[in-house]
Protein backbone atom coordinates (compact mmCIF):
# COMPACT_ATOMS: atom_id res chain seq x y z
CA UNK A 1 0.00 0.00 0.00
CA UNK A 2 0.86 3.48 -0.30
CA UNK A 3 -0.36 4.96 2.86
CA UNK A 4 1.33 3.20 5.92
CA UNK A 5 -1.37 2.74 7.87
CA UNK A 6 -4.72 2.01 6.64
CA UNK A 7 -8.21 2.84 8.18
CA UNK A 8 -10.80 -0.23 10.03
CA UNK A 9 -12.97 3.30 9.91
CA UNK A 10 -16.04 1.21 8.06
CA UNK A 11 -17.42 4.65 7.50
CA UNK A 12 -14.25 6.26 6.22
CA UNK A 13 -13.80 3.52 3.45
CA UNK A 14 -17.21 4.13 2.49
CA UNK A 15 -17.12 7.37 1.81
CA UNK A 16 -13.30 7.03 -0.42
CA UNK A 17 -13.88 7.73 -4.44
CA UNK A 18 -11.56 5.54 -7.01
CA UNK A 19 -9.01 8.05 -7.11
CA UNK A 20 -8.80 8.06 -3.05
CA UNK A 21 -8.83 4.13 -3.53
CA UNK A 22 -5.69 4.68 -6.21
CA UNK A 23 -3.86 6.71 -3.88
CA UNK A 24 -4.21 4.65 -0.95
CA UNK A 25 -2.84 1.48 -2.90
CA UNK A 26 -0.38 0.41 -5.69
CA UNK A 27 -1.51 0.14 -9.38
CA UNK A 28 -1.43 -3.45 -9.10
CA UNK A 29 -3.33 -3.49 -5.36
CA UNK A 30 -6.18 -1.78 -7.13
CA UNK A 31 -6.61 -3.88 -9.64
CA UNK A 32 -7.03 -6.75 -7.67
CA UNK A 33 -8.58 -5.25 -4.80
CA UNK A 34 -10.91 -2.61 -5.66
CA UNK A 35 -11.47 -4.03 -9.74
CA UNK A 36 -12.10 -7.73 -8.57
CA UNK A 37 -8.45 -8.86 -10.73
CA UNK A 38 -6.35 -11.70 -9.98
CA UNK A 39 -3.19 -12.25 -9.59
CA UNK A 40 -0.95 -14.88 -11.92
CA UNK A 41 -0.84 -18.01 -10.26
CA UNK A 42 2.37 -19.15 -8.37
CA UNK A 43 3.51 -15.55 -7.88
CA UNK A 44 2.27 -14.51 -5.19
CA UNK A 45 4.25 -13.56 -2.02
CA UNK A 46 2.16 -15.99 0.38
CA UNK A 47 1.37 -18.21 -2.19
CA UNK A 48 4.26 -21.40 -0.39
CA UNK A 49 4.16 -19.01 3.15
CA UNK A 50 4.09 -21.48 6.10
CA UNK A 51 4.60 -18.41 8.58
CA UNK A 52 2.50 -18.42 11.89
CA UNK A 53 0.28 -15.42 12.03
CA UNK A 54 -2.82 -13.21 10.91
CA UNK A 55 -3.64 -12.73 7.54
CA UNK A 56 -5.29 -8.95 7.21
CA UNK A 57 -6.99 -6.90 4.54
CA UNK A 58 -4.30 -5.51 2.30
CA UNK A 59 -6.67 -2.72 2.09
CA UNK A 60 -7.99 -1.60 5.48
CA UNK A 61 -6.14 -3.90 7.39
CA UNK A 62 -9.06 -6.05 9.41
CA UNK A 63 -7.98 -9.60 10.33
CA UNK A 64 -9.08 -12.24 7.95
CA UNK A 65 -7.86 -15.38 8.26
CA UNK A 66 -4.92 -17.48 10.77
CA UNK A 67 -2.17 -19.32 9.30
CA UNK A 68 -3.30 -22.23 10.97
CA UNK A 69 -6.35 -22.40 8.30
CA UNK A 70 -3.91 -22.15 4.79
CA UNK A 71 -3.39 -25.30 3.51
CA UNK A 72 -1.74 -26.43 0.42
CA UNK A 73 -3.89 -26.57 -2.43
CA UNK A 74 -1.46 -26.46 -5.39
CA UNK A 75 -3.68 -23.95 -7.44
CA UNK A 76 -1.39 -21.10 -7.32
CA UNK A 77 -2.61 -18.99 -4.61
CA UNK A 78 -2.71 -18.95 -1.42
CA UNK A 79 -5.86 -21.48 0.01
CA UNK A 80 -7.79 -21.45 3.50
CA UNK A 81 -10.32 -23.77 4.81
CA UNK A 82 -12.04 -20.95 6.78
CA UNK A 83 -11.73 -17.67 7.42
CA UNK A 84 -11.85 -16.01 11.43
CA UNK A 85 -14.51 -15.52 11.60
CA UNK A 86 -18.04 -15.61 9.06
CA UNK A 87 -18.60 -11.69 9.61
CA UNK A 88 -15.25 -10.99 8.40
CA UNK A 89 -15.73 -11.95 4.79
CA UNK A 90 -18.91 -11.32 2.53
CA UNK A 91 -19.71 -13.64 -0.66
CA UNK A 92 -20.65 -13.01 -3.39
CA UNK A 93 -22.26 -14.81 -6.60
CA UNK A 94 -20.27 -14.26 -9.55
CA UNK A 95 -20.81 -15.37 -12.88
CA UNK A 96 -18.13 -12.84 -14.75
CA UNK A 97 -16.64 -15.59 -16.92
CA UNK A 98 -19.84 -17.81 -17.54
CA UNK A 99 -19.88 -20.07 -14.86
CA UNK A 100 -21.03 -20.13 -11.16
CA UNK A 101 -17.96 -18.81 -8.74
CA UNK A 102 -18.73 -17.42 -5.16
CA UNK A 103 -16.56 -14.26 -4.83
CA UNK A 104 -14.73 -13.13 -1.55
CA UNK A 105 -14.78 -10.08 -0.12
CA UNK A 106 -13.35 -7.94 3.28
CA UNK A 107 -17.01 -7.20 5.10
CA UNK A 108 -15.16 -4.07 6.17
CA UNK A 109 -13.85 -2.18 3.07
CA UNK A 110 -16.09 -4.08 0.34
CA UNK A 111 -12.60 -5.07 -1.21
CA UNK A 112 -12.03 -8.19 -3.46
CA UNK A 113 -9.68 -11.14 -1.93
CA UNK A 114 -10.41 -13.81 -4.45
CA UNK A 115 -13.07 -17.07 -4.37
CA UNK A 116 -14.44 -19.78 -2.15
CA UNK A 117 -15.09 -23.34 -3.53
CA UNK A 118 -16.46 -26.04 -2.26
CA UNK A 119 -16.44 -29.86 -2.75
CA UNK A 120 -13.18 -30.13 -4.21
CA UNK A 121 -12.22 -33.53 -1.86
CA UNK A 122 -9.36 -31.86 0.18
CA UNK A 123 -8.59 -33.11 3.72
CA UNK A 124 -9.80 -29.70 5.56
CA UNK A 125 -12.48 -29.70 8.10
CA UNK A 126 -15.10 -27.64 6.15
CA UNK A 127 -14.70 -29.10 2.38
CA UNK A 128 -13.89 -25.25 1.77
CA UNK A 129 -11.14 -23.47 -0.31
CA UNK A 130 -10.82 -19.93 0.01
CA UNK A 131 -8.71 -18.99 -2.92
CA UNK A 132 -7.47 -15.80 -2.03
CA UNK A 133 -4.67 -13.28 -4.03
CA UNK A 134 -1.94 -12.38 -2.12
CA UNK A 135 -1.61 -9.17 -2.66
CA UNK A 136 -4.86 -8.74 -0.82
CA UNK A 137 -3.48 -9.95 2.19
CA UNK A 138 -0.62 -8.71 4.97
CA UNK A 139 0.82 -11.37 7.00
CA UNK A 140 1.02 -10.56 10.51
CA UNK A 141 3.74 -13.06 12.07
CA UNK A 142 2.69 -14.15 15.45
Amino acid sequence: MTDSTPSTDAENLADLTDDQWRQRLTPAEYRVLRQAGTEAPFTGEYTDTKAVGIYRCRACNTELFRSEQKFESHCGWPSFFSPLAGDKIIEVEDTSLGMRRVEVLCANCKSHLGHVFAGEGYDTPTDLRYCINSISLTLEEA
